[in-house]
């Protein structure tokens, strides 16, 4: 289960230092070239340099130990975390380049792309750059999907909210690339500047489009998510036994991506009511070795069975 909390943070680490090295060289780029798309492009790479510091620290909160205020840890600290960095990503990332695209391209006359050349090297080194961080976090994918889900629905029914901030962030990084790379070649053949200004507020577009997404997704989860349909039967296999005579009632929830409740009611077969403890820790075994890869809090109750029983 250690192993399975850890994975997900090899792609931010790789993202951090990805971003540190592609921001330096798009700050230079911007510098000689004063092209908006670049500048667009810097900003981004800045924020995203602080959401991976903001995904670290909320980390390290999610592995804080229970406590008498926080009985069940504060694993979902990373929840937390990650709405953050979605909303600097839209606020600071996105409404701020369209805002300085619309200004350049109000004033078309007044900017141009200088030391092209320069900027079209800086942004070819930053798409390996990005492409290689991109790489990174398709692998923590692919250890994570074990249900070899395609890859949007995985990105929508998973847990590890680090996994789809890394995810989004270098994907958009390398679209945004390529569009300031066009942006830039269009500026350099036509000699006109509106091309670069256009590039800028897609990617401004583009920002704000991928944080509104992430502020859903996050909304969800803070919330609280129940388990997958795959998790949830197999949890409710562990009650198909002949001390159980109903499931009247189950509930789930993650606390963090590796951390979860179960709750349930049963009615216990007539035969085994003097064991029912000895039944229910057996159930509470079954659980925890079937998804192994899962801190779980399990609470089990007894109760009659009623036909019009509705759960509450």
């Amino acid at each position: 289960m250690e192993e399975t909390k850890k994975e997900g943070m090899a792609s931010v680490i790789a993202a951090l230092v990805a971003n540190i090295l592609v921001a330096i060289s798009k700050f230079v780029g911007f510098i000689l070239s004063g092209s908006t798309a670049m500048m667009n492009e810097s900003i981004h790479s800045v924020i995203d340099c602080g959401n991976q510091i903001l995904l670290l620290v909320g980390d390290r909160k999610a592995h804080h130990q229970a406590s008498d205020r926080h009985p069940f840890g504060e694993a979902r600290a990373k929840y937390f975390y990650s709405t953050i960095v979605a909303m600097m990503l839209f606020f600071a990332g996105g409404a701020l380049g369209i805002m300085e695209a619309v200004e350049k391209l109000s004033s078309p006359g007044e900017h141009g792309v200088e030391n092209a050349g320069v900027v079209l090297g800086i942004l070819v080194f930053g798409m390996i750059v990005e492409g290689s961080s991109l790489r990174v976090a398709f692998k923590e994918i692919a250890k994570l999907n074990k249900e070899k889900l395609p890859l949007i629905r995985f990105l929508k029914e998973s847990r590890h909210s680090e996994i789809l901030i890394i995810f989004a962030e270098d994907s958009c990084a390398v679209v945004g690339l390529v569009l300031a790379l066009l942006g830039t070649i269009l500026t350099m053949v036509t000699d006109n500047a509106m091309f670069d200004a256009l590039s800028g507020l897609f990617i401004g577009i583009m920002l704000c489009l991928a944080a509104l997404f992430l502020a859903r997704e996050f909304y969800s989860l803070l919330i609280g998510e129940s388990v997958t349909d795959a998790d949830l039967a197999t949890i409710r296999k562990s009650f198909d036994r002949k001390e159980v005579k109903h499931l009247i009632d189950i509930k789930t929830i993650h606390l963090s991506a590796t951390d979860i409740m179960v709750t349930a009611k049963i009615e216990v077969d007539t035969e085994w009511l003097p064991e029912a403890s000895v039944v229910i820790n057996d159930i509470e075994r079954q659980i925890r070795s079937s998804i192994p890869d899962y801190k779980i809090y399990i609470y089990i109750e007894t109760d009659k069975y009623l036909e019009d029983y509705h759960r509450e």
